[in-house]
């Protein structure tokens, strides 16, 4: 089997992008047009994407505002469109915040508020809660994307420390009627999760997130510390009346996007294996784990046979020890080549399908057979760079970082890895 592995991983990424894609999978689940106004209100990077897809299949009047991500922005008529920081908040997403919950709570039982809430959102939401201050949410912030935090217990601290989030833009909105149109970009499609769930009943604790805080050894402004303790920050909990009747709807996730990868792989002849759309861990050493398998699979044919494409998703963590550039993705290819070692028939391609690693505007990169020469060759010491969190300098200085640029979406991080192919 000849091909070219390079272009079939650009290829199969490129399709999980396009899988995502608003335009694509928002329109077939538009509500029904109701007696009064359509509201449209979101939060993150597909956001804008989103917004823009509902005015294009909507025959109706329509209004609203959404905020997403800088460069994200794409133009809308009727919803407006504001710009913000992601992923340490900016007075740009308080304001916008500000706007929406006022928009919300201006709702009446003749509407329907359209909600568009993709991931980003918890950074570009930025409406601190009652006592807070924006600065405490970006010292928290801050701390959190640094500590090792899995995505579940960074959004459980963000809900109980937000004046939107967990629950509260759907409690505003009462009467009116609520719709979500949930981008998944966390592992197991959890709505909670999503953008910190602002429309969405939240099971989790004030105790549960100062119990987070504590296990990560993050400091506490008093501020922060007297929300939690006191119970001031708590969230909108299951039964709630005031959001009993919001519906939530999928639109697009992490699994329909390797889905449809992996039909790229099986065009160009592959067998495909999807291992699992919810992986989390150390990024570093879930790379260590896959060149397990992928060795197995090599020298043994075991749990399956070579040439075959191995595809995951999910979200891995990376706690900074270094001083480097940073980016799961790129940790996870680096941690990965080292412990191939350089096994000569394995390619692979870790990626965010926002097309941001990290603090970066990379999505990711390409591990190819000779990355570890090549580096070496350039003097670069690849055990160094991985252990000062430097991925993204080892694969911009060997030019196999892969840049996408804005996607509009957010499916979370992708990883697809070819095994068999030596080329």
């Amino acid at each position: 089997m000849t091909f070219d592995p390079r272009a079939l991983l650009l290829r199969m990424f490129d399709a999980a992008i396009a899988a995502a894609q608003p335009s694509h999978c928002v329109p077939p689940h538009l509500p029904a047009a109701p007696k009064g106004r359509l509201i449209v209100l979101g939060a993150g990077k597909a956001s804008a994407a989103m917004a823009r897809a509902v005015e294009d299949h909507w025959p109706g009047e329509i209004s609203g505002l959404v905020v997403t991500r800088y460069g994200y922005g794409v133009p809308c008529a009727k919803i407006e469109i504001i710009e913000a920081a992601h992923p340490v908040p900016d007075e740009a997403g308080l304001k916008a915040a500000q706007r929406i919950h006022d928009i919300a709570a201006s709702a009446g039982s003749d509407d329907t508020v359209l909600c568009l809430i993709s991931g980003g959102g918890s950074s570009l939401l930025a409406l601190p809660g009652r006592g807070l201050t924006l600065a405490d949410k970006q010292t928290i912030s801050r701390a959190l994307l640094t500590s090792g935090a899995n995505i579940s217990e960074m959004n459980c601290v963000r809900r109980h420390l937000s004046g939107i989030k967990g629950g509260r833009l759907a409690a505003l909105c009462y009467p009116a009627k609520v719709v979500t149109l949930l981008i998944s970009d966390v592992p197991g499609d959890v709505p909670a999760d999503i953008a910190s769930g602002p429309t969405v009943a939240d099971a989790t604790t004030c105790v549960d997130a100062l119990a987070i805080l504590q296990r990560y050894g993050i400091d506490l402004a008093p501020a922060i510390r007297d929300a939690l303790e006191s119970g001031r920050g708590e969230t909108v909990k299951p039964g709630d009346p005031r959001i009993v009747g919001v519906e939530t709807r999928l639109v697009a996730t992490p699994q329909m996007a390797l889905e449809a990868a992996a039909k790229v792989a099986r065009e160009a002849g592959m067998l495909v294996h999807i291992l699992g759309d919810s992986i989390e861990g150390e990024a570093r050493d879930v790379g260590t784990v896959m060149a397990g398998v992928i060795k197995q699979i090599s020298k043994r044919g075991q749990p399956f046979t070579a040439p075959c494409v191995l595809l995951s998703g999910g979200e891995t963590t990376v706690t900074v020890r270094g001083s480097g550039r940073g980016g799961r993705n790129v940790e996870f290819l680096l941690s990965l080549g080292i412990a191939l070692d350089g096994l000569t028939d394995v390619w692979a391609l870790a990626g965010d399908t926002d097309g941001v690693d990290g603090l970066e505007e990379i999505a990711g990169a390409i591990l190819a057979p000779d990355t570890l020469a090549r580096a070496w060759a350039a003097g670069i010491r690849p055990q160094d760079a991985l252990a000062n969190n430097d991925g993204h300098g080892v694969f911009g200085a060997l030019g196999d970082s892969v840049v996408t640029g804005p996607t509009l979406t957010n499916v979370n991080d992708f990883r697809a890895v070819i095994v068999g192919c030596a080329q």
